[in-house]
């Protein structure tokens, strides 16, 4: 009796707990009906919060996203049908305790002894992480495997490691405690029930922006604060995403799309969001104020570049500076871009991966596309490009994917950087492009429009 009036305590704190740190894009899911009627843009009026609960203001006036401060919609309400059945405590804990404690817990709660088994299936698995992250440069790395090694915490021991392989937590005298509470109230914020725009995808991102920085070309010449400005941009640009994209927002009337005046939507959010998470978590706090300010400065000029919608800008510039041949990285100005150029390569390098990897990011970026679609036509909005799994195919929405997007700006990368990764990614890129060219031919000469069992999408 005792023991479980405990375990009631704890989880009752706990849910106390993921209450008050909700993300900034909040829900209420006891009133799933309210919500679906403000996400479509009924006559609602939001309250409109003061200044000081809304919003972390700065000396310089700068305006932040903080987690908990808006009453909006959180999308990952659509997306809960794999967790309805997993209380909100369980998921928690499973979130806070590695694989080891939650099974010693679980065990323990349920009076039964735990078995020596388990310590050698954790020291295991964590031997295999590892030696996986010894080989953290390598652009084979398979992320899904690593992510499942860590128990769901590829993001948090991914960045930690890379931060601490370059020597930045010494360089810049970051505390390891507020490090780490930084980088998992930033896994926590992402949505784990988005098929593509999670934690791992994040945690993708940021394995690519380090193979780029690795390349002679970059790490000859760029600093350490080019570094860490780099990898915390990856881990974060995608940081809060909702599973829908801009053009979803803009005609549900979210708030998200007033608030950035339809421009830069969920860049913008990302970007000040995790400007929130790093004055919450007060990594930067023993940094004079101005270094802080550009920190947070050029993490948006990095976030933002990723909005798809603008590439054909980013890649006009970077062209003319190529055939030019101005770019000097002694500029700092010019590092900076060249930062953004890697980071939406490494945002959009699913197809330059192996095929193995790269196929199974294309099935849960159309998935969550589709799901989209789904939400759309349950609420007779138009189905919006690509969302429509009754019309789109994974193979045609890949292959112009590839071909408008994806070799335009490694082709120009190519031409910056001429290395063995640059190559090696050009070459995955046409072959994965021929798969989808072969599996566009078999159906269409098959004339039937439905994809194998194995490559349907759910």
């Amino acid at each position: 009796m005792g023991i479980l009036l405990i375990w009631s305590l704890v989880l009752f704190l706990i849910k106390w707990i993921a209450c008050k740190r909700r993300g900034a894009i909040s829900y209420d899911s006891s009133d799933q009906t309210a919500l679906y009627i403000r996400m479509l843009g009924s006559c609602v009026i939001f309250k409109q919060l003061s200044t000081r609960d809304v919003r972390v203001r700065s000396r310089a006036g700068f305006v932040s996203e903080r987690r908990g401060s808006h009453p909006y919609i959180d999308f990952r309400i659509l997306h809960s049908q794999s967790e309805t059945d997993v209380p909100l405590s369980a998921r928690n804990i499973r979130r806070l305790l590695s694989f080891q404690r939650y099974m010693r817990s679980s065990l323990f709660f349920r009076g039964i002894a735990a078995q020596n088994s388990l310590y050698i299936l954790d020291d295991d698995y964590n031997g295999q992480a590892k030696c996986m992250l010894e080989k953290v440069g390598n652009w084979n790395f398979d992320i899904f495997l690593f992510d499942r090694l860590t128990n769901g915490n590829s993001l948090v021991n991914l960045t930690f490691h890379l931060l601490n392989q370059h020597g930045l937590i010494e360089h810049f005298n970051l505390d390891m405690v507020k490090l780490r509470r930084f980088l998992v109230m930033v896994q926590e914020d992402y949505h784990s029930q988005n098929p593509y725009h999670n934690a791992v995808h994040a945690a993708d991102v940021t394995q690519a922006m380090y193979c780029y920085l690795r390349e002679h070309k970059l790490a000859k010449t760029f600093t350490q604060w080019d570094v860490l400005v780099g990898l915390i941009a990856a881990a974060t640009h995608d940081l809060d995403h909702p599973g829908v994209n801009q053009l979803f927002l803009i005609k549900t009337n979210h708030y998200l799309a007033s608030l950035y005046n339809n421009t830069s939507v969920l860049e913008n959010h990302h970007w000040r969001s995790a400007v929130g998470l790093l004055r919450e978590s007060g990594l930067f706090a023993h940094l004079p104020l101005q270094d802080r300010q550009q920190m947070e400065s050029q993490l948006g000029c990095l976030i933002l570049a990723t909005d798809i919608s603008r590439q054909n800008e980013y890649l006009s510039q970077f062209r003319i500076h190529l055939d030019k041949g101005d770019l000097h990285l002694d500029n700092a100005d010019h590092r900076l871009f060249i930062l953004q150029m890697a980071l939406k390569c490494a945002d959009i390098c699913n197809p330059c991966r192996t095929w193995e990897l790269s196929k199974q990011w294309s099935e849960k970026v159309t998935e969550e596309f589709f799901h989209q679609g789904d939400v759309e036509r349950k609420y007779r909005l138009d189905v919006s490009p690509l969302c429509d799994r009754h019309k789109e195919k994974i193979y045609d929405i890949q292959i112009g994917f590839i071909t408008y997007l994806v070799e335009p700006l490694f082709v120009e990368w190519a031409r910056f950087s001429n290395t063995r990764l640059s190559q090696t990614m050009l070459g995955h890129v046409g072959l994965n492009k021929a798969s989808w060219k072969g599996m566009q031919q078999e159906q269409s000469s098959s004339g039937d429009d439905t994809l194998p069992q194995k490559d349907r999408i759910p």
